[in-house]
């Protein structure tokens, strides 16, 4: 056997065959080739569809607010909303454009309606100019008509304008700047027509596309084509807008330690953990912190947070003979105390003819659907509002933090 193993070992010698190692370094350098071959196909083939994808990205070349063949189409079927027309023209049987204030409109995707044509879509510098337009000459604007008619115009317009963005795949500081002025908009929005009709406001419709807004936002800070200015703002309007959201917990744990330890990013991790830890009296105390837009991102939580202070009372102060002043629990509450009394019977709690709070567990009721009206209970918000405008909320909310 060995004599045999032997014999072929020396007869391959003989030929000039390379051994075992020369194999293996033959085989490993044609691999190595062949890999290198590949990564560089394969790089090659990325590239192709990249190069195509953006030669294939429409771009718009539409310099209005409105694209012509809209407008025309518009005036014919007498489909212009009354700030859209001509001024004097309101009143005839089919009022006319005004090619200065018409904005285009929202359109669901149809078969066979091609939306990518670029006369009818508008570069970022237009869609810039078309926001400003709809936040300080619209939504800032003083009206004869009501604020719901006012939001709905500017909701449906800034829908298009997202569109317009969509189809373009557009990103940048422009994309930034629009993003973070629809944001703003939309958030005033929620506190200002709170408690309104369906029919006039949805708040669930204005939630989903703000959280749409918001996480888009976030997305183009991440990737880190700034500087970002406002990134501190809107990072802590994202946290106090979804209070208690485990995701939006993560998402600013993960934040650079240089952002989180940023004054308006604390203050909303402060706040959010006080509604983790069921704590509200420390919620409303550190609520009084906050600037407007911020109070207007959280007032939705407010209600929540007061009905729990009521039921965690109700059990802490439980007695036949413990009696606890309306205007202590005012303060608490940061409410007048013929809001505080209204509140406190509206969730079962006893108010006795000399302003002093009967707390009981067993009396202690959920109020019903519709028995509080959340914007009575705004003052926190409505005192920081002062003078501003809806101007200067949605352009630049500068105001700082109350120590």
């Amino acid at each position: 056997m060995n004599r045999r193993r032997s014999r072929r070992i020396s007869h391959s010698q003989r030929r000039g065959a390379p051994s075992e190692g020369q194999w293996r370094q033959r085989d490993k350098e044609q691999w190595q080739g062949e890999g290198k071959a590949q990564v560089r196909q394969a790089d090659e083939e990325e590239q192709k569809p990249r190069q195509h994808e953006e030669d294939t990205v429409p771009k718009g070349t539409c310099q209005t607010m409105c694209p012509a063949q809209e407008l025309r189409d518009r005036e014919a079927q007498n489909r212009l909303h009354h700030f859209e027309m001509l001024p004097g023209t309101e009143k005839d049987r089919r009022p006319k454009g005004d090619p200065s204030r018409a904005v285009k409109e929202y359109s669901r995707p149809a078969a066979g309606k091609d939306s990518t044509k670029p006369s009818d879509l508008r570069p970022p510098p237009v869609l810039l100019k078309t926001v400003n337009y709809l936040i300080n000459d619209i939504a800032a604007a003083p009206s004869l008509y009501p604020w719901t008619e006012v939001y709905t115009f500017v909701f449906d317009r800034l829908r298009a304008v997202k569109q317009d963005m969509i189809i373009q795949r557009m990103s940048g500081l422009d994309c930034v700047v629009i993003l973070e002025r629809t944001v703003r908009f939309l958030i005033y929005a929620s506190y200002r027509l709170c408690g309104e009709p369906l029919r006039l406001y949805d708040p669930r419709i204005n939630d989903i596309h703000l959280q749409e807004y918001l996480s888009w936002l976030l997305d183009c800070y991440m990737t880190k084509t700034g500087p970002h200015p406002n990134q501190e703002e809107f990072q802590s309007l994202s946290l106090l807008y979804n209070l208690g959201s485990a995701r939006a917990m993560q998402h600013t744990m993960q934040l650079p330690l240089r952002l989180r330890s940023t004054p308006n990013i604390k203050l909303a991790l402060f706040i959010n953990q006080a509604f983790l830890e069921r704590n509200p009296v420390r919620l409303l105390r550190l609520a009084q912190k906050l600037n407007f837009l911020q109070t207007c991102a959280l007032h939705s939580h407010l209600m929540t947070c007061r009905q729990d202070l009521l039921l965690i009372y109700s059990h802490g102060y439980s007695s036949r003979n413990c009696r606890f002043p309306l205007d202590r629990l005012a303060k608490l509450l940061f409410l007048d105390a013929s809001l505080t009394a209204q509140l406190c019977r509206s969730c079962g709690v006893e108010v006795n003819k000399d302003n002093q709070v009967v707390f009981s567990k067993a009396a202690f009721t959920e109020p019903g659907q519709g028995t509080l009206h959340c914007k009575l209970y705004h003052s926190i918000a409505s005192e920081k509002q002062r003078d501003l405008t809806v101007k200067n909320i949605v352009q630049s909310c500068v105001e700082t933090n109350k120590k």
